[in-house]
Parts: structure tokens; C-alpha cells; sequence
């Protein structure tokens, strides 16, 4: 696997010859200055890859150009918005950029009640604890109709939990709660946090799955023509938060996706730490059966409380939590291969260690949540320990 790094372009605090020390071999990045809906121009494209040569390594993959919350509730500037997306699509291809992750959750991105919770061993993660995300719904955001999206000893648990809160604990929580996509310039209050979920009053899944199916619709016919991949990503955490639906938790909703716009330039990112949240995904199987359509993985590895849907979890250490990663990393490595010896231009897939604990050095940094240098660094070493050892050919998988 192609061995790649995310980075939020000069604003990082890790640096591209940090990565590269790190040991990647090609960047992950965006361009979060410009606002969602609009293009990214040439120019534009331009200049981030200039800065990432400049550190040593090239701009390889897009992770993510945004999409719309017109386009995923209809609204009015849904098909200029669309059509600024598939511009974009030809301005990255037009600058050698091919492939392009996305995703289609409403309102937030990932979504965590802590983004420094510290570990047994002293290192910070990131953390999503089902009765403090119920204390901001029901008690700080005071949502309609949020009581009965919970069982009621959560519901009894989160009113405690939200009685020991003071102002600023209460504060902290909302800000990490709405943190949104990290990099991004976007944050939200809780007025705009509650205007953007009034929006989604009339969308239920079914509603929401086929804007996505339109929206591929419109938009794969554009990576067709350009030799591009479009990849999305899962749900984060993988189950409805605050009301609103989800539609990519499962393999399942991929497969529905992906036989709605059956093309190789639709295709799935597999991130192990967003659907290993759930312990009914089984990621090793997924790796395998969804392998032909994987476009881009996130490898990282969270551990669960419990097994229910939602639980609360945490952001383990890469080769630690509830997914087999050596299974994945397996599986992975045999899609390669299976592909290579069918002549595929794209047998190779590229993948990035995807979130990290703050260890060492790290919590001096203040990186972006979840991408620290050292914390990134170790998983990035265990996973290439991992993939060295199965490509070995006393194991069968040379040649992957």
C-alpha cells in the first residue's frame, strides 16, 4: 500500500519534512480556506502542491472537497453548488490529482465529546462518550424531540452528568461536540448548530441516500471522463447523531450505493476507526468483499465500551482496539495483488495511519486534534511492521 500523510496545508503544525521523517510517501490535503460549494481554481491547486514540494513530498490525494448542506438537503444552491463541484474535479485532474475522498454526513463531520481525554498510559485521544454527547443534546442544546433517541438510563445518566457541569465545562463540551471537519474554517454556534438541523426536518435515510445516489449521479460521469476515483467516507461515529440521518455506517449502505452508481470511479474510502465503532462491521470481511471498489484507507483502531449501537469509545493505539488490523492489512494486501495480476493501473492503494494518540512530544505541539506528529508516526511504523511482515514470502503475499 502506498504509505500517505494528512496534512491541513501551512496552518499544520506538523510539518511535510515531519511526515516525510515520519516516513510517508505522498500527502493527503484540501483546501479548507475556500468556502464549501465554491471552486478550487488551478491556481489555487497550485500553490498547495508548490508548499507541499517545498517540504519534500507531493499532494497526492484530496481528502475532502466538501459537499454542500444545499446539496444534501436540496436547497436552492444545490445544482451550482454541484456544478462548482465537478469544476473542481477538473481543475485537481487538470493538475494530476486523480483521486478525491468525500463524504456525505449532514451537518457535522467527526464528531467527539473530547478531543485530549488521557489514556491509561498518560497519552491524549480523542473520545466519544454516548452520555456526555446526551448532555449536550438534551441539556445544552436542548434539542426537540431528543429524549427518545435514547434509552432512558442514558437519558437519567446524561441529566446527572449535565447537572456537575459548570459554565466552562458545559462550553468546552458544546466547542468539541461542533468542532466539525479539522482544518476546516467552519465552526458553529449553538444557534447555527440548531438552524442547520431544522433543515433536515423533512429528510429522513431513505431521503438522504437518494440526494447522495443523484449527487453521484451528476457528478461520476465528470471522474469517468477524467480517470479519477471518488472514494466516500464512512460515517463518524457510524450511527444518526442529533436527529439527523446516516447513510454510509455499514457495509450494507455501501452496497446499496455502490450498485446504485455502478462505476469504478465510485468507489469506497474504508476507514477502520469510523465503522469499527460499530461491532457489527466486520472490517477484515469488508476489506475483502468491498476490496474491487476501495479507493482509499484510513487505518486506525478505536476500542468500544460496548457492543450496543451507539456506544461510547475511544481512539486506541493502531495495532490495539476492537479491529483485527493484522486480518485488514491482510486482506488489503491481497486485493493488490488479485489486482495487479489483473494489469489494473490502480492496483496499488494508497492508505494513511488516520489519527493518532498524543504521545511524547506531541502534547506540547497542540496539533490538530487527532493528528499529532510522534502519535501518527508510531502507528505509521507499527502498520508498515505489519505490512513488511505479511509481504514476506515465507507468508504467501509477496509481490502484494
Amino acid at each position: 500500500m502506498r504509505q500517505t500523510w494528512r496534512w491541513f496545508g501551512p496552518v499544520d503544525r506538523v510539518s511535510v519534512r515531519d511526515a516525510r521523517q515520519a516516513g510517508a510517501e505522498g500527502l493527503v490535503s484540501a483546501l479548507h480556506h475556500i468556502p464549501t460549494g465554491e471552486v478550487w481554481t488551478v491556481e489555487e491547486i497550485r500553490k498547495r502542491q508548490d508548499e507541499a514540494l517545498a517540504g519534500g513530498l507531493t499532494w497526492e490525494l484530496v481528502e475532502s472537497i466538501p459537499i454542500s448542506e444545499a446539496v444534501k438537503t436540496g436547497g436552492a444552491e444545490a445544482s451550482r453548488h454541484i456544478a462548482n463541484w465537478r469544476k473542481s474535479l477538473e481543475n485537481l485532474a487538470a493538475c494530476g490529482i486523480k483521486t478525491i475522498c468525500y463524504n456525505f454526513m449532514p451537518v457535522l463531520d467527526w464528531t467527539r465529546t473530547e478531543l485530549r481525554w488521557e489514556t491509561e498510559s498518560g497519552a491524549r485521544a480523542m473520545r466519544f462518550d454516548l452520555v456526555d454527547f446526551a448532555a449536550f443534546d438534551l441539556f445544552i442544546l436542548k434539542r426537540t424531540g431528543a429524549a427518545s433517541d435514547y434509552p432512558q438510563p442514558i437519558v437519567e445518566a446524561a441529566e446527572r452528568r449535565a447537572a456537575e457541569l459548570d459554565d466552562k465545562a458545559r462550553a468546552a463540551l458544546a466547542a468539541n461536540v461542533s468542532a466539525g471537519l479539522p482544518g476546516s474554517a467552519e465552526t458553529y454556534t449553538l444557534d447555527d448548530l440548531r438552524r442547520h438541523i431544522a433543515a433536515y426536518a423533512d429528510s429522513d435515510a431513505s431521503i438522504m441516500r437518494r440526494r447522495l445516489i443523484d449527487f453521484l449521479g451528476e457528478v461520476v460521469p465528470t471522474a469517468e471522463q477524467l480517470d479519477m476515483r471518488l472514494c466516500c467516507h464512512p460515517d463518524d461515529p457510524p450511527w444518526p447523531l442529533l436527529g439527523l440521518p446516516r447513510v454510509m455506517s455499514t457495509e450494507a449502505d455501501y452496497r446499496t450505493v455502490l450498485e446504485a452508481v455502478d462505476s469504478p470511479a465510485s468507489g469506497v474510502t474504508l476507514c477502520t476507526g469510523s465503522l469499527g465503532a460499530r461491532a457489527d462491521n466486520d472490517l477484515p470481511g469488508m476489506a475483502e468483499r468491498l476490496g474491487p471498489r476501495i479507493h482509499f484507507v484510513h487505518l486506525r483502531n478505536v476500542r468500544r465500551e460496548a457492543d450496543t449501537v451507539p456506544c461510547t469509545f475511544f481512539e486506541d493505539e493502531h495495532l490495539e482496539g476492537g479491529t483485527d488490523m493484522v486480518a485488514v492489512v491482510a486482506a488489503l494486501l491481497n486485493e493488490e495483488k488479485r489486482r495487479k495480476s489483473e494489469g489494473r493501473a490502480d492496483w496499488q492503494i494508497p492508505m494513511r495511519p488516520d489519527h493518532g494518540q498524543d504521545i511524547l512530544d506531541d502534547v506540547n505541539r497542540h496539533a490538530q486534534p487527532g493528528y499529532p506528529a510522534i502519535g501518527r508516526l508510531k502507528g505509521l511504523a507499527e502498520l508498515r511492521g505489519v505490512m513488511r511482515a505479511l509481504q514476506h514470502p515465507r507468508h504467501g503475499l509477496e509481490g502484494g
